[in-house]
């Protein structure tokens, strides 16, 4: 089956299958929850701007990720709803796994390439009537909780993706590895290359996060019942590996079969080595800086006022698209927001290390700091917590209780791709605080700066290679990551408010010619080196084409 609908660039011909938990392409298809979703849609997008050879392989959720909604008082409600999608192409392939010693029913549909102006995405289902009910849960919710339902995902994606891409006699040199959920699929291609040498040739990994929640493990001996090593011995797989601990890591296990690995920024591939280095036998980590589709992202209209220099018109388009925000405010909130003022936006997923509070650390301070006449700011928070996180959730309803108190602070709910945009191209400022050293990259950033926002950030991922403080963007420089949390935190947030007031604040107000240099300085840079076309070169410059033996 021909999947590709353009005729491919000579250089990136290789045949290349990315393998990820979730994508996010379009709002229409609700395939991710977040970063690593963004990330792989933006791969996608520029696979296709690129003519590359490269297929997405990823699991239709039934229920997505899950709905945010709101209770009566305004908190957090999670809803499970059912998706239908009329624009995927359904195909005849079924493909069986074996899952706790069970055969299971994995059907594949396609996301055609001109549907969305991206690579052809295959996206696996359990949810056929060949299947029991529990089989059936398998690809209803990305991320279940459910331990043995996760694993089963990951054996759904791994096993069953190679062999649908064998189904549909697509012939794939380089397999990748989003994240290590996909790991199954080594342990299916064991059995074309039973030689560890031979197989590392054709699988690579990106890893994407210090977080332990990002760099799964369970037991060995669970995920052998699960069916996880596709039916081999355990014993065989772990003198293969030469990995014999109780609990067995997936990154680790890719690292061990994998030609090379990158980590997604500069600062993430020092982490990342550091992390590791115990880790016998494991492939040379190297780092491709995440980046983000701008076709997608962008604001046609805010580019070509930026580079026809007419800071008139790019100043009135901003205004325009402050307007398109401020609406979905006045409809979520009952808020209205005024164009004119410095709006600024925290969104994001809501993980502890990334602070969502630390804006309000000091309440007193906050309070002054919305009230002040001389230089009026709007602040907006949007993010979803992992449904069953109940730190995290407490934290988005603790904001959306203070919000209460303010005209001039908005917590909104349903971020998505359509959501994420509008923050993007309607707030100012954006700001990032992670606790330096645990944000591998963060793109949303990027997206944000090429709108015209500029990027507000710990020295941390992405930003600390595109930063020029003061010129293109503000940077929080970081406290000592050997101190206490406790005290990172105090000496953050004293950073970073006498930035906010006594820098971003005057100069947005009182200086507005020199903000328009570094509104303008933030998106011609991000255009150049963050764009994730360069990206994706260099995926098959530095992975997919890189020999070993060459190394």
């Amino acid at each position: 089956m021909n999947l590709f609908p353009y005729e491919f660039d000579p250089k990136f011909e290789r045949p290349v299958a990315y393998f990820s938990m979730e994508f996010a392409i379009d709002q229409a298809l609700k395939t991710y929850s977040g970063g690593l979703g963004f990330l792989a849609g933006s791969h996608m997008r520029s696979v296709n701007d690129r003519r590359q050879k490269t297929v997405g392989v990823g699991m239709l959720w039934s229920y997505g990720y899950y709905d945010q909604g709101r209770h009566e008082d305004n908190t957090l409600e999670v809803e499970y709803r059912r998706k239908f999608y009329y624009f995927l192409q359904e195909t005849d392939i079924v493909v069986d796994v074996t899952i706790n010693g069970k055969p299971v029913y994995v059907k594949a549909y396609i996301l055609p390439a001109e549907t969305f102006e991206s690579a052809p995405v295959i996206l696996l289902s359990t949810d056929i009537f060949e299947n029991d009910y529990l089989s059936r849960t398998i690809s209803h919710k990305l991320y279940d909780a459910n331990e043995e339902t996760r694993i089963a995902q990951e054996i759904v994606l791994g096993i069953g993706g190679v062999k649908v891409l064998k189904a549909l006699g697509l012939n794939i040199d380089v397999y990748h590895m989003n994240e290590g959920h996909a790991l199954p699929m080594v342990f299916e291609l064991m059995n074309d290359y039973p030689e560890l040498d031979e197989l590392k040739k054709h699988v690579v990994f990106t890893t994407h996060t210090p977080e332990m929640a990002g760099n799964e493990t369970h037991n060995v001996h669970f995920l052998a019942r699960m069916g996880f090593f596709n039916g081999f011995d355990l014993a065989e797989i772990q003198q293969k590996l030469d990995y014999c601990d109780e609990n067995f890591s997936l990154t680790v296990g890719a690292l061990k079969t994998s030609k090379r690995a990158n980590a997604v920024s500069k600062i993430h591939e020092k982490v990342a080595n550091e992390m590791w280095k115990n880790v016998p036998d494991k492939c040379e980590i190297i780092s491709i800086t995440n980046a983000q589709n701008m076709r997608y992202w962008s604001d046609k209209q805010l580019l070509s006022w930026m580079f026809e220099h007419e800071d008139y018109q790019l100043v009135g388009r901003k205004k325009h698209l402050k307007h398109k925000l401020f609406e979905e405010v006045a409809d979520q909130t009952g808020k209205l927001f005024d164009p004119d003022v410095l709006t600024l936006v925290w969104a994001r997923r809501f993980a502890e290390y990334k602070r969502p509070k630390l804006l309000i650390r000091d309440m007193e301070r906050f309070r002054a700091l919305v009230a002040d006449r001389k230089y009026p700011i709007q602040i907006i928070w949007a993010g979803k917590p992992y449904p069953l996180d109940q730190q995290a959730v407490q934290t988005f309803n603790e904001l959306v209780l203070m919000s209460r108190e303010f005209a001039n602070v908005a917590v909104l709910t349903g971020y998505e791709l359509r959501l994420s945009k509008l923050l993007k191209q309607g707030s100012d400022v954006w700001l990032n605080t992670p606790r330096w050293g645990r944000e591998a990259s963060g793109t949303s950033g990027m997206s944000a700066g090429v709108n015209a926002s500029v990027h507000f950030s710990i020295d941390d991922g992405w930003h600390a290679e595109f930063q020029r403080d003061g010129i293109n963007s503000f940077t929080i420089p970081h406290a000592d990551p050997s101190l206490p949390n406790e005290e990172i935190d105090r000496l953050d947030y004293l950073a970073m408010m006498e930035k906010l007031e006594n820098i971003i604040l005057p100069t947005y107000y009182d200086d507005p010619t020199h903000w328009n240099e570094i509104v303008k300085n933030g998106m011609n840079d991000i255009m150049v080196y963050f764009n994730s076309q360069n990206m994706v070169e260099k995926y098959y410059e530095l992975l997919y084409d890189y020999k070993p033996s060459e190394g």
